[in-house]
């Protein structure tokens, strides 16, 4: 949907050459001066190259502007052009020169007084303001100031260019726009993009747009556009030739932006109102768009189907729908959308990620179509190769994630030769299709969980020369990957991952960028890394499968690799210390193979580590304190089932972004360090996130993209071995059981609020339960069964109403089980091996005449008031009280007849008053 708006800017600028050329020869022959340095005026070369002088240009991307004899003709310099009259400058165009940084405009630019077109897009101004005097470059035609991250300030000034017919000042960091009153003295202005300029406070957009007569061109997406307020709209003078809209990334959420737009129906060609808040059904607005081409209504939120109206739009070339709440018949749909003349012209049809059902339709009446995009439906039942018998035109084709069958003929030819396949989950096995042989030009392949469990064809690799992203994973593909002697041509992604593939791994897909060979039954060395094309490699997961010798020595060349997982297979030897050069690596998993020795130091320079799975290995020796200093930004650490010894550095409670701490069976001793409360994330409750993901960038078709990657942790939950990813972000847990830990269970740990699971069994620690523990309020899990820990169950314990799984057996537990909702709900087991505990759900009664033993026992928990020294307190104080007042008085004889001569007092004035109110009662009822 590109395209048409490229070709538009393209017939603009061209237009505009020949409008330079027509008047360069009467308006500037007039004015030709006379020091001219070849075909360049001398004034004019020195306004350049003070121009240039406020560039920073790193790669001589400018050389030829230069003061040198040969470089004097400044009309011969890169992105200028003169007048073939007059010899003045009338363009400079600097677009696309990415590696170029503005410090500032020389103000000497208003020198050149004949520009008549200036096209700065591309060069990173770093947040300068645009200079005032831009404003008087009035003979400008076309200014491009895109991309150029100018701040500050909008650049209202450019109002003055009133001969403006091209205006882009789009993707710049400038404050919020005030107004738009300055628009409308650029009449003749035929192209206006200003994309992520902030409109938030411009309810008179839509009057300033219809201000402009001339205007052929709107670019106002991801501008926080409010709605159009349409009693204040005026059509006087607007545009009449408006054909191409685009106000796609806003917030746009009500019916009156479709009222606005039902002014410009004669001439709308391009239409993109994708990714805003449009809600209900697809207006008939569209309907009388006769000349409309291209529409985007994507990424929005409406319903239902597709309104009759859409039989007229004659001219339609593609409609985008995707990620809406579309529902019903698809074969409904396409009947209404396609009943008359549109079935001809249309080339584009996403319809993606609705609730479109039923089978696909006959598609053979859209013999123009290109593209089409039925994924994440809810289409069912079965497609022959019939469907598709007239699409001869079609590049593109997405039919994945639905529950549709493929059922065709081995000898099938299609008519297409298609770029993009995406066939995922479309069942159509068990052999592996054989019309895949006739496409020759895919670069994009994806039919995994297809059912197929077939050989991988011999000729199957020979079609993948040109591919950048294949999937053929969840199948039961066997076979052998056969070592072949050509090489991609660009970084492929490939997902094999999920199949019965076996032999050893070929050399040739050393050349990828994502490998994933996952769940196989692949054997041998992993040599294959040694190769130079391997520098590309940014994921490389082998888990599961059966190769074996030692990791080569020769990680140096993986400089690029973020995600590396090799766990589950039979690898031996040592850690190789290379794994220090892989510096942009955030996963390394290695669990379950047969390592041994020490972690390598050199692991402390990748400092980008987030993930370390090392566990059931043979790794010994202490665990190193580097860990916690240079690996600050770990969020999961497992060193389980290794033989591991010493004591917990106290450098691990640095490693404030930890989730999951895993030492569990190892041979760790002493105490557990108690600034655990430094753990943050685990002191704070949930997560924002579900799962923990990874963003890098990946080479593909020789440019670099963006990609994302969520990472997966197995580990033993509530006695089973589970694998998480989509809730990993939600478990946070800490288990350090199965080792030789002694001492107390520090306090500190029930600061950890987030805490998910708290495993310290099979230990040997001692004291009491810390009353606090109640504090851990999200636990679901805690088990500290087989230690020494004595004393009572804290009261507290039984408020945690999360808890479902709880094991103290075999400890040295005292008295009563506390009485909660959640604790006499267990299973009697898991209060087991201890002798003095009783209570439910235990059979065993708590005997009366142990209630003052109980008490005792109870002294230090916080949640109890009646103890023996409160029994005490009382007793000293009624002796303080009694004594302190009556032992005087019997002792004092001063004292004693003082206070008997008061009391008397006090008697006779209470009589007295009592006497007084008597009499005057008896008065007030005699009256």
């Amino acid at each position: 949907m590109q395209g048409h708006e490229r070709c538009l800017k393209l017939f603009l600028a061209f237009a505009l050459l020949l409008l330079q050329y027509a008047q360069g020869g009467e308006v500037d022959h007039s004015h030709r001066d006379t020091n001219v340095t070849g075909r360049c005026i001398e004034r004019e070369r020195q306004a350049l190259l003070a121009f240039k002088h406020g560039l920073v240009d790193k790669s001589d991307l400018l050389s030829s502007w230069g003061s040198e004899a040969q470089k004097q003709d400044c009309c011969k310099w890169v992105g200028v052009s003169c007048s073939n009259q007059t010899g003045h400058v009338i363009q400079v165009d600097l677009h696309g020169l990415y590696y170029l940084q503005g410090k500032m405009i020389s103000p000497k630019l208003i020198e050149l007084h004949y520009l008549r077109h200036l096209d700065l897009g591309g060069i990173n101004f770093i947040g300068i303001p645009v200079p005032d005097f831009i404003g008087s470059l009035t003979n400008l035609r076309y200014l491009d100031l895109s991309f150029t991250y100018f701040g500050g300030k909008f650049p209202s000034q450019v109002g003055n260019l009133t001969n403006l017919v091209y205006l882009d000042l789009s993707y710049n960091s400038f404050k919020n726009v005030e107004n738009l009153d300055w628009l409308p003295l650029i009449s003749s202005l035929r192209y206006l993009g200003l994309i992520s300029s902030n409109l938030s406070n411009i309810f008179n957009w839509p009057e300033a747009i219809n201000k402009l007569p001339e205007l052929t061109n709107l670019t106002l997406a991801y501008c926080d556009l409010p709605a159009p307020i349409l009693s204040t709209l005026s059509y006087i003078n607007s545009s009449k030739s408006l054909a191409s809209v685009d106000l796609s990334l806003n917030h746009l959420s009500t019916s009156s932006i479709f009222v606005w737009l039902s002014n410009y129906n004669t001439s709308l060609v391009h239409l993109d109102l994708s990714l805003n808040l449009l809600a209900g059904s697809i207006p008939d607005v569209f309907g009388n768009m006769r000349s409309l081409a291209h529409l985007d209504l994507s990424n929005n939120q409406l319903q239902g189907g597709v309104p009759h109206s859409f039989a007229g739009l004659c001219s339609l070339q593609s409609l985008g729908l995707s990620s809406n709440i579309l529902s019903g018949q698809l074969s409904k749909f396409v009947q209404i959308l396609f009943s008359t003349c549109a079935q001809n012209s249309l080339e584009i049809l996403d319809l993606s990620w609705n609730y479109l059902a039923g089978s696909l339709p006959d598609l053979t009446k859209l013999s123009s179509l290109e593209l089409l995009f039925l994924n994440n439906n809810q289409l069912s039942e079965v497609i022959s190769g019939i469907h598709f018998s007239k699409q001869s035109k079609l590049q593109s084709l997405d039919l994945s994630s639905n529950s549709l069958v493929l059922d065709i003929h081995a000898d099938w030819i299609p008519p297409f030769q298609l770029d993009y396949i995406n066939l995922g989950s479309c069942k159509m096995g068990p052999d592996f299709p054989k019309w895949l042989q006739t496409q020759k030009k895919f670069s994009f392949l994806d039919i995994s969980d297809a059912n197929i469990s077939d050989i991988l064809p011999s000729w199957f690799w020979s079609l993948c020369r040109n591919v950048t992203f294949m999937n053929l994973a969840s199948n039961q593909i066997g076979g052998t990957l056969v070592n072949l002697t050509f090489e991609f041509s660009y970084f492929p992604e490939l997902r094999l991952s999920l199949n019965q593939l076996e032999g050893p791994i070929p050399l040739f897909l050393s050349k990828t960028s994502h490998l994933d060979l996952s769940n196989n039954k692949l054997s041998g060395s992993i040599s294959f890394l040694c190769s130079s094309a391997a520098m590309f490699l940014d994921f490389l997961d082998l888990s599961n499968n059966n190769v074996s010798g030692q990791v080569p020595d020769c990680l140096t060349y993986l400089t690029n690799l973020v995600m590396l997982d090799l766990s589950y297979n039979a690898l031996s030897g040592k850690i190789p210390t290379t794994i220090g050069s892989v510096f942009r690596i955030e996963t390394l998993k290695l669990r379950s193979n047969g390592f041994v020795g020490q972690l390598p130091s050199s692991l402390k320079n990748c400092t980008s580590l987030k993930v370390i799975d090392v566990g059931d290995n043979k790794l010994s020796g202490p665990i190193p304190k580097w860990l916690g200093v240079g690996l600050k930004d770990l969020v999961i650490l497992m060193l389980s089932s290794n033989h591991f010894n010493g004591s917990l550095p106290s450098q691990l409670c640095h490693l404030t972004h930890i989730q999951i701490l895993d030492f569990s069976m190892n041979n760790i001793s002493r105490s557990i360090p108690k600034c655990l409360n430094n753990l943050t994330t685990l002191a704070q409750k949930g997560n924002p996130s579900l799962n923990i993901s990874h963003f890098f960038f990946m080479m593909t078709t020789n440019k670099s993209v963006e990609v994302e990657y969520e990472d997966n942790a197995t580990f033993i939950w509530k006695g089973r071995m589970y694998s998480y990813k989509n809730t990993l972000g939600l478990v946070k847990r800490i288990d350090l059981s199965s080792n030789r830990l002694t001492g107390e269970i520090p306090s500190e740990i029930t600061h950890l609020v987030g805490l998910i699971s708290l495993n310290l069994s099979r230990n040997q620690l001692t004291g009491q339960i810390t009353p606090e523990i109640g504090n851990l309020q999200s636990l679901d899990v805690l088990d500290l069964s087989r230690n020494h820990i004595e004393g009572r169950i804290p009261t507290s314990l039984s408020r945690i109403d999360r808890l479902s799984v709880l094991d103290l057996s075999f400890n040295n537990f005292s008295g009563k089980i506390p009485i909660g909702t959640q604790l006499q709900g267990f299973d009697p087991s898991v209060y087991a091996g201890n002798p003095q505990l009783c209570g439910p759900p235990l059979k065993k009664p708590c005997a009366d005449q142990n209630v003052q033993t109980d008490m005792r026992n109870q002294e230090d928990d916080k949640d109890e008031l009646i103890t023996l020294g409160f029994y005490i307190s009382m007793g000293l104080g009624f002796v303080a009280g009694f004594w302190g007042v009556c032992g005087t008085l019997i002792f004092k004889r001063s004292w004693r007849y003082a206070y008997f001569k008061f009391l008397n007092g006090l008697n006779d004035w209470l009589y007295v008053q009592v006497a007084l109110i008597k009499r005057q009662l008896k008065d007030m009822l005699n009256r």
